[in-house]
């Protein structure tokens, strides 16, 4: 939500691209992306396990993602909720037998979380790099402070 009390419909988003052998980062820029009306419900994707730490100036998401290709990577960040979505695909495909025992997860996966506090969307970024993706996202300062009356019965 923006300070006005208005709520801001701008998404932004950073695609992350393959750029060789080093780690792809990207900052976040305008976006046509919307959230599904059923995002919050049960689909037939992986879920992502995340971290979210926090500093003086900005939120940090950590979340594994080993065997995810660069490009098949999306982060959108739309007010106060974070977006990642993806694809793994398995390195066997099916092809050299069948699996005896299976606790990775392959194929499409998303995670949407609701940040803790007010940030900048338009100024997030993503790295991923040997596996693992670090979104920053800096903090919304919020400089209004609103008097509370205290009443007495």
């Amino acid at each position: 939500m923006n300070l006005g009390g208005k709520p801001d419909n701008s998404v932004f988003e950073m695609i992350l691209q393959n750029v060789g052998t080093e780690p792809a980062e990207v900052k976040a820029k305008p976006s046509d992306f919307s959230l599904p009306a059923n995002w919050h419900e049960d689909h037939q994707e992986g879920q992502l396990a995340v971290d979210v730490a926090q500093n003086e100036k900005e939120l940090i998401v950590i979340s594994t993602i080993a065997g995810a290709e660069t490009d098949k990577i999306e982060v959108y960040v739309h007010n106060d909720l974070l977006t990642i979505k993806g694809l793994r695909n398995s390195p066997l495909n099916g092809q050299e037998g069948e699996y005896f025992h299976q606790e990775c997860f392959w194929g499409k996966f998303s995670r949407t979380i609701v940040l803790p506090v007010d940030v900048k969307g338009d100024l997030s970024k993503a790295e991923y790099k040997n596996g693992i993706l670090i979104v920053r996202i800096p903090k919304q300062k919020t400089e209004a402070k609103i008097e509370v009356k205290i009443v007495e019965d």
